[in-house]
């Protein structure tokens, strides 16, 4: 089967979570990716949990991917940079601002050597900002309290909460991955290559919705609402007689056929709730109402009733149950892999389901160097002493037996 990015070669100096997000989606959609890796390795090769020595985070996020080993503070470890570089199409990675102009890499020095590549960069604030940002070291949870994302998440009242998901490295690597292919584009029609400059903050500013304009607008300082929506009522959580629901009643008519459901037909007709905007402005009145009903049956009892008054619901699923749920295996959003070393591995798969061309786990995670020779041989051409000498010079490092 014909890839979409198929042809598509990518080096990968990226680390942990952001860049690596970015090239699993292009390895997915079928682009070569060479991660390069240190030596030692991605720090998340020591992440946990661990199958058979081998990090299973590690393994989730590097999938379809090829592994060498360069060390790069080597003048000789830079040459096959160079010379990766120059038969590649992207070269991608998320170090702090400066690394890569320290290591003689900068987007002008790239150009000098391939005035097609296109260079991805992810870092917590971006490269063009002002002096004060541009050198800040970044995590995931960094990113998601300056962005004021945490200002957002938690318990009514309660403290700021992390989003239990670090959607700061995600976020932004699905967002470079987007700025990826359209600088692939851009080049098909004029040739030239360009430079992303992706900001972890940046990307979730982007996804504050409509915290922005809500404080833009009428000058309210958003707070969190625990599973409350600020302008849709009700759209949360409730505690069943046995577990929870999500309810998310998203416009009038539903709310009437949400009120004939649970049996208080009197709340459709009740002047506070007739509209969202006066059910969001009547909420502390509303919702207690809600939960005394709500509890009275089990969560399985309303989902019978949900359906068939064909309204919008959920249980809280934990992360057991959604690994085994029908449909998530039908659309292959469970993949298993058969990792060397560690057996079958069940990750998550590629949500891209496109007709054509879909993305798909196809490969294991590679070893750590596993592919230094092949990529130095088949790729660069290099003869096989000069690989040899690379090696015994601990320039380029091979998978250990």
């Amino acid at each position: 089967m014909l890839r979409a990015l198929e042809g598509i070669r990518v080096i990968d100096l990226g680390h942990v979570l952001a860049a690596p997000t970015t090239s699993m989606i292009l390895a997915d959609l079928g682009a070569e990716l060479i991660h390069l890796e240190p030596p030692g390795g991605d720090d998340s090769r020591f992440f946990g949990p661990f199958v058979n020595g081998q990090s299973a985070y590690f393994i989730s996020i590097n999938r379809n991917k090829k592994s060498i080993v360069i060390d790069l503070k080597k003048p000789e470890g830079k040459e096959v940079l160079k010379d990766l570089i120059m038969v590649s199409d992207i070269v991608l990675e998320n170090f702090r601002p400066k690394t890569m102009n320290k290591l003689g890499f900068s987007y002008e020095e790239l150009q000098k050597i391939n005035p097609k590549i296109i260079y991805a960069s992810i870092c917590g604030f971006g490269h063009d900002a002002l002096p004060e940002y541009a050198d800040k070291p970044a995590y995931d949870i960094v990113a998601q309290a300056f962005s004021g994302l945490m200002s957002i998440t938690g318990p009514d009242g309660g403290p700021p909460v992390r989003v239990g998901s670090s959607v700061g490295d995600i976020v932004a690597g699905h967002q470079c991955a987007i700025g990826i292919l359209c600088a692939l584009w851009h080049r098909e029609k004029t040739g030239r290559g360009q430079a992303i400059d992706q900001s972890m903050v940046d990307g979730l500013v982007y996804i504050l919705e409509n915290a922005i304009v809500r404080n833009t607008v009428s000058g309210e300082i958003p707070h969190p609402l625990g599973t409350k929506h600020p302008s849709v009522t009700p759209f949360q959580v409730f505690k069943t007689k046995d577990s929870w629901i999500v309810t998310p009643i998203g416009n009038d008519a539903l709310w009437k056929r949400f009120c004939q459901a649970i049996d208080r037909s009197d709340l459709s007709e009740d002047p506070r709730f007739k509209t969202n905007h006066l059910r969001t402005q009547n909420r502390a009145k509303l919702i207690p109402e809600l939960e005394q009903v709500i509890k009275t049956r089990t969560t399985r009892e309303w989902t019978k009733i949900f359906e068939k008054y064909k309204l919008p619901y959920s249980p809280i699923n934990t992360i057991d149950k959604i690994v085994k749920d029908p449909n998530i295996n039908y659309r292959k959003m469970i993949a298993e892999i058969d990792q060397p070393g560690a057996g079958k591995i069940k990750i998550a798969g590629s949500p891209f389901h496109l007709s054509e061309t879909p993305g798909e786990v196809y490969a294991p995670a590679p070893l750590l160097g596993e592919h230094t020779e092949e990529v130095l041989l088949n790729i660069l051409h290099y003869s096989k002493n000069r690989v040899d000498k690379l090696i015994k010079e601990k320039v380029a490092y091979i998978q250990e037996s």
